[in-house]
């Protein structure tokens, strides 16, 4: 994932799946900035940056074996290397985040609006055949696909897409800053692009990452993941509805989408339930949550008990619950973050006609601050808890050492960051 996940006041996934972006779809304002994350990398400091930038030619020339070995021809790197300069910029977005988070219920009402719904329908209309084609021949709900092309990118908004160059973004990635390793395979994986053809040179543009085409593949996804739909023999994914809406399709359906079944269920818990079974690794067959009194909040019954699923409370036990299923690991593959994925989820549901959650957000004013989950992840460090790095991101290991200081401090056990919490701990 390149940019966004630690806005999440923690609603990371535990695997960083797919590497899209969807910076450019939160419009995040251009709050103060904490301290870059990086800033203490090596890589990172003013004198190793200008090194790198003053190395930069040959670093490029040095990944010609590479690129080579990847069935990259000497024409085709020298014609698109030979004038390259380094976009120095990039390393302004690599680590600076906007201070204080939105919570979670803040931006899924964001990015799941009535407008957006009437665009994605009208977008499922005008391209039916394509959908039909695309839903038979790789098995994923058209309605997913749609809400992912809505959020990434407003349905193919240029100010959505993003208009950097996408070789210029890796190839500066690749060679400057803390994460050259990944971004190598990024820069080759766009070379590979262009020598076969398959999107112009000077279509190729997007995120400051890399990601392009209206429903954000990076380089090496494209690679994996994009497929020639409108039979014209190039993997098109920013030129032809039919490559976007199928490539998109199958990067589900390679994730382990399971066609005809749902990404998973609002759920109302009933009263004295538990809280501890809020856990990723606590899964239970739809049966088994029925038995202990988890019912779907729209008072509808589960229609396969036999399906497994587990608990996630994204907004704390004040907030909507959901009983979450394979699919919503699909879509967190495509973008490991739960606020992304729910508003996909939830997304897809309204453009297939469902309404709003029954149960409200909890008002809160505001996240938490970068250096507030810090704080908390510090703190439970002292306590002896593994939380791995304390980076503002509170992952699932930090969910868990949560929960657990809330059972020792007779709080409710949901797992939720929030400045209650993090008032508890100081005392």
């Amino acid at each position: 994932m390149a940019v966004t996940l630690a806005l999440f006041a923690g609603l990371v996934s535990p695997a960083a799946g797919q590497a899209q972006t969807t910076g450019s779809i939160f419009g995040f304002p251009p709050a103060q900035q904490t301290p870059p994350a990086g800033a203490g990398h090596p890589l990172m400091t003013p004198q190793a940056l200008a090194q790198a930038e003053a190395n930069f030619p040959q670093c490029i020339a040095n990944l010609w074996p590479l690129a080579q070995a990847k069935g990259v021809s000497r024409r085709t790197f020298d014609k698109y290397t030979a004038s390259l300069q380094p976009q120095m910029k990039i390393m302004d977005f690599m680590d600076s985040q906007p201070e204080f988070s939105k919570p979670i219920g803040a931006y899924v009402n964001m990015l799941v609006t009535e407008w957006r719904v009437k665009k994605g329908r009208e977008v499922l209309e005008r391209y039916k055949p394509i959908f039909d084609r695309a839903e038979k021949a790789y098995g994923v709900d058209r309605y997913a696909v749609t809400a992912i092309w809505g959020i990434e990118s407003t349905y193919g908004d240029p100010n959505g897409i993003g208009s950097r160059n996408v070789l210029e973004s890796t190839a500066t990635l690749a060679c400057i800053g803390r994460r050259q390793d990944y971004f190598r395979d990024e820069f080759i994986a766009t070379l590979q692009i262009l020598e076969k053809g398959d999107v112009p040179y000077d279509h190729l543009k997007g995120s400051w990452a890399g990601a392009f085409g209206p429903t954000q593949f990076m380089p090496t996804s494209f690679q994996r993941f994009a497929v020639d739909f409108d039979g014209d023999g190039k993997r098109n994914v920013v030129d032809s509805i039919p490559d976007i809406i199928a490539s998109t399709a199958n990067n589900l359906k390679l994730d382990g989408w399971e066609f005809g079944k749902a990404w998973g269920y609002e759920v109302a818990l009933p009263q004295g339930f538990d809280y501890r079974l809020a856990s990723r690794s606590t899964k239970k067959t739809l049966g088994e949550w029925n038995a202990l009194g988890v019912r779907r909040a729209n008072g509808v019954a589960f229609p396969r008990p036999t399906d497994t699923a587990y608990l996630l409370l994204p907004g704390g036990a004040n907030g909507p619950a959901f009983l979450m299923m394979k699919n919503f690991d699909a879509i967190l593959k495509y973008n490991p973050a739960d606020a992304y994925a729910l508003a996909i989820g939830h997304l897809a549901d309204r453009l297939r006609g469902g309404g709003a959650f029954v149960q409200s957000w909890p008002k809160e004013e505001r996240g938490l601050s970068k250096a507030e989950r810090q704080e908390i992840q510090g703190r439970l460090a002292q306590m002896g808890y593994d939380i791995g790095n304390v980076d503002g991101i509170l992952g699932q290991k930090s969910r868990v050492a949560i929960q657990d200081f809330q059972v020792r401090a007779g709080l409710l056990p949901d797992g939720y960051p929030d400045l209650a919490l993090l008032q508890q701990m100081r005392r």
